[in-house]
């Protein structure tokens, strides 16, 4: 078995098992000064976008409800529409400052689909570039951020303050 060092991320294992409360929840209650803290980017009205805490390539998002709905049929026409439209911001936000190839979106909805949080819809935004899947990723089961989250916070940040 391969170990890779990463320190930076004991605090969030450690801590991850505290509570049984929705993480998008805490986020979206978490009071606004502490955006960066919890990786929140942009507050809109119905949804709001963060970064993922697991990235699979640098700048990977989520656009979330702060209504805790586990499924398109449960949200409301102007949370989709804003969904969709926060999706585009921050795909132009992804163009502007990591200038990637293409891009994934996707929405997992139930466990079996891949749902790591399975009861809050989660829409996730992935900047994809040729090769970001390499030998590590396939062979070695290892994904490589070449960046850490506080440093895409602050660069993806921007955008949304223009």
């Amino acid at each position: 078995m391969d170990y890779l060092w990463t320190p930076w991320r004991f605090q969030y294992v450690s801590e991850g098992t505290k509570s049984d409360a929705c993480i998008f929840c805490e986020k979206a209650s978490a009071d606004p000064s502490t955006d960066r803290e919890h990786l929140v980017l942009y507050r809109g009205k119905s949804n709001f976008i963060l970064l993922n805490l697991y990235p699979y390539t640098v700048g990977h998002a989520m656009v979330v409800p702060y209504a805790h709905i586990a499924g398109l049929t449960e949200a409301a026409a102007e949370t989709l529409s804003e969904m969709m439209l926060l999706a585009q911001q921050f795909q132009q936000a992804l163009k502007d400052v990591y200038h990637p190839e293409g891009y994934n979106l996707g929405l997992n909805i139930g466990r079996c689909a891949g749902a790591g949080v399975e009861y809050h819809l989660h829409l996730h935004i992935l900047p994809r570039w040729t090769g970001d899947s390499n030998f590590m990723t396939v062979v070695g089961e290892t994904r490589i951020a070449p960046e850490n989250l506080t440093t895409t916070y602050d660069k993806l940040f921007k955008f949304f303050r223009k």
